[in-house]
């Protein structure tokens, strides 16, 4: 007979799944046909540990491979090569996102076979699209400052969504310019905050935030309309908000300011490993996604850095 899991633990699960899933749509833009295949996954996964009464935080390696192995069978009917595939990712995926939260040391799906697809070029706005989507915050009105100041400084540093309402005040520099992200893992980097973005936050500091905090102690930078923690899902709505104005809405995640970043950085010159650095990557390689500039845009550059590009 199936052991059943603790109710405490089958809701931890369910606090694990709704919360992977948020990440997936509100950072990485997901659509929901695909966050939906995750979600039925996932609970695929999670029932299978509930026979072995194992969490999802304990799990094995062997756990993983037993759970494909068992969909591969499946009675005389097993699940096709493509399915398996996907639910690997998945996995990976998932066990992914707790690692990054510190909910995990090791990662179970590490040594899975199952064969990787190649990643896909993240989507990137022209600097033109950038300066329309940080125009449409427009008036004097506390969200607007606030919202002005968020789209500035997601861009001017490359933020994470999850950086952006995970900053303080404390963590701000604004004389020497600078800003203090806490990244995956916990991970800390210092990060230049350009002159825009220092007079959009400068604005939100002292004409926009004091009116929506009022008396309340509030350590974070960014709150709502209601003087509290700006959520993940607030911020996914202002973002989709001000790109739908600036009619960039099929083209916008709150990840796009992020890759739009580190591509205008490394098309302005900037070497490699500081853009590693500013991102908080902590390979290089990942960094090196961000190298599928233009030819028209690379000659760009070498035109404009190398002394002997031109006839003298």
């Amino acid at each position: 007979m199936a052991t059943v899991a603790h109710p405490v633990e089958s809701r931890r699960f369910g606090e694990l799944l709704l919360d992977f899933l948020a990440y997936l749509e509100f950072e990485r833009g997901l659509s929901r046909n695909t966050l939906e295949a995750y979600r039925t996954d996932l609970l695929q996964f999670g029932r299978f540990l509930d026979e072995r009464d194992v969490t999802a935080i304990a799990a094995t390696a062997a756990d993983v491979s037993d759970f494909l192995t068992r969909l591969a069978a499946g009675n005389g009917k097993g699940a096709s090569p493509a399915t398996i595939h996907r639910k690997a990712a998945c996995l990976r995926s998932f066990y992914r996102h707790l690692r990054r939260e510190g909910l995990r040391e090791s990662d179970p799906t590490a040594s899975l076979s199952a064969p990787r697809r190649g990643r896909k070029l993240p989507q990137v706005l022209t600097r033109g699209e950038v300066e329309r989507l940080l125009r449409q915050p427009r008036g004097d009105e506390p969200t607007a400052r606030r919202d002005r100041a968020l789209l500035e400084l997601m861009y001017a540093c490359g933020l994470r969504a999850s950086e952006a309402i995970g900053l303080e005040i404390s963590d701000l520099d604004l004389e020497d310019g600078v800003l203090r992200a806490r990244g995956k893992g916990s991970k800390e980097r210092v990060v230049p905050i350009g002159q825009s973005a220092l007079a959009a936050v400068r604005g939100y500091l002292e004409r926009g935030r004091p009116e929506l905090v009022k008396a309340r102690p509030e350590r974070h930078l960014f709150v709502n309309f209601r003087g509290g923690p700006l959520t993940r899902q607030g911020l996914y709505k202002i973002v989709r908000r001000h790109a739908q104005t600036a009619g960039l809405a099929d083209r916008m995640s709150p990840h796009t300011l992020r890759h739009t970043f580190a591509t205008h950085l490394l098309a302005g010159g900037c070497d490699l490993r500081s853009v590693q650095e500013m991102l908080g990557h902590a390979d290089v390689a990942t960094t090196q996604l961000y190298t599928h500039l233009s030819s028209e845009r690379l000659k760009d550059v070498y035109f404009r850095a190398h002394p002997r590009a031109t006839v003298h």
